[in-house]
C-alpha cells in the first residue's frame, strides 16, 4: 500500500493525495496551489515596498523641515564673529560655486548685525564667466549697502580664472605661498571630427535655419568667419575679467605684459605681483585682521533630503548632456 503524501495550502490545510485522482488532476492541483503561494508572495513584497517608501517620503519631508526650521538664519543672537562661506570646485550653475548658493549665503552674512567680517574662502579652477560675474555683481552691491563690513578671500589650495575672477572683488586676498593664484584669462574648447569621419567614411548631414546655426559643429569644417567670431567674444569676456581685475585692486597691481595672460603664479609671487596681499588662513585672518576669532559658517550646505533625492530623476541625464556640450561655452579658467 504506497504511502499518501500531502501539500500545504497557503491556508495552512493539507491535501491529502488521492489515490482515486489521476496524476494530470494532481499536477494541476499542484500548479495552483503554488501559483497561489507565489502570488501571495509578490503580493507581499509589493506592499513591503510601498510602506518603505512612503516611510523615506515622510523622513525627507520632516528633514526638509527641520533643516529650514532650525537651520542658519533664525533669531538667534550668534554674537561677534567672522562670517565664513566657503566655494570649492568649478564656477558653475551648481555646486558651491553657483551664484543662486553664493549670493543668498553672502546675504545673510552680510546681514547678521554679529558678523564682523566676511572671509569667502576659495579653493576653485575657474568656470563660468557668467555666475562668477553676477557674485561680483551681489559682491559690489553689498560692499555698498554695508561700508563697515569688510569682505575677505582667502585662497586654500587655487584661486585661478573664475575663482579669481570672484576674489579680485574682495577688499583683501590672502593665500599661502605655495597656492595656485591668477590665470586671468578665457577660453574656448572643443574637437573636430571631420577628418575622422572622412576615413570612416562618414557623411555629415547637417540641416540648419539660419547660416551661422551650426556655429563651431564640431562634425563640420571650421570657417574663418566662425572662428573669427568667436575670437572676438572671448576677447570681449576676457577684457570684462581685466576691467574687473584692475578695479578690484587698483593701484596695488603691478601690472605687466603677463599679467592678463592667462599665465598662473604661486601664491608667493602673487603678492608680489599684487594679486594678491599677504598670507593667511581663514583662523589667523579671523584672529588677526578682524579680531574676531568665533567663525560663523554661512555656506548653504547640501542637506541630506538634497543628497538623497539627487540619486533619482532626470539629474544624471542632464549632467551628461551638459558635459558633452561644455567645451562649446566660454570658460574662464
Amino acid at each position: 500500500m504506497s504511502e499518501q503524501t500531502s501539500h500545504e495550502l497557503p491556508d495552512g490545510k493539507l491535501l491529502a493525495a488521492n489515490p482515486t485522482v489521476g496524476n494530470w488532476e494532481r499536477e494541476t492541483l499542484e500548479k495552483l496551489v503554488f501559483a497561489t503561494v507565489q502570488e501571495r508572495r509578490a503580493a507581499r513584497r509589493w506592499g513591503i515596498f510601498f510602506k518603505l517608501s512612503f516611510l523615506l517620503v515622510a523622513i525627507l519631508a520632516l528633514l526638509t523641515y527641520m533643516d529650514s526650521t532650525f537651520g542658519l538664519g533664525g533669531d538667534e543672537n550668534l554674537g561677534r564673529h567672522t562670517a565664513l562661506i566657503e566655494i570649492n570646485g568649478e564656477i558653475e550653475s551648481e555646486g558651491s560655486g553657483a551664484a543662486d548658493t553664493v549670493i543668498p549665503s553672502l546675504n545673510k552674512a552680510f546681514s547678521d548685525a554679529g558678523s564682523a567680517a566676511v572671509v569667502l574662502r576659495i579653493d576653485s579652477p575657474g568656470g563660468s564667466p557668467v555666475q562668477a560675474g553676477i557674485i561680483v555683481d551681489e559682491i559690489q552691491r553689498l560692499k555698498r549697502g554695508y561700508p563697515d563690513k569688510p569682505l575677505y578671500v582667502v585662497v586654500d589650495e587655487m584661486c585661478a580664472s573664475g575663482g579669481y575672477y570672484i576674489a579680485s572683488a574682495a577688499d583683501r586676498i590672502y593665500v599661502n605661498k605655495a597656492s595656485i593664484v591668477g590665470s586671468v584669462g578665457v577660453l574656448m574648447d572643443s574637437f573636430g571630427f571631420t577628418g575622422t569621419m572622412e576615413k570612416l567614411g562618414v557623411e555629415r548631414r547637417l540641416l540648419t535655419a539660419g547660416e551661422n546655426k551650426g556655429f563651431l559643429d564640431p562634425f563640420s569644417p571650421q570657417s574663418e568667419r566662425h572662428k573669427g567670431h568667436a575670437q572676438a567674444m572671448l576677447n570681449e569676456i576676457h577684457q570684462q575679467f581685466i576691467s574687473v581685475v584692475r578695479a578690484g585692486r587698483g593701484k596695488r597691481l603691478k601690472e605687466t605684459p603677463e599679467t592678463f595672460s592667462g599665465l598662473y603664479w604661486t601664491g608667493a609671487k602673487a603678492v608680489e605681483m599684487g594679486l594678491a596681499d599677504g598670507f593667511g588662513t581663514v583662523d589667523s585672518v579671523a584672529r588677526d585682521i578682524v579680531k574676531a576669532e568665533d567663525i560663523v559658517d554661512y555656506t548653504a550646505h547640501e542637506g541630506l533630503p538634497e543628497r538623497v533625492l539627487k540619486r533619482f530623476g532626470a539629474a544624471v541625464g542632464n549632467g551628461a548632456v551638459s558635459a558633452a556640450f561644455k567645451g562649446a561655452v566660454p570658460q574662464v579658467r
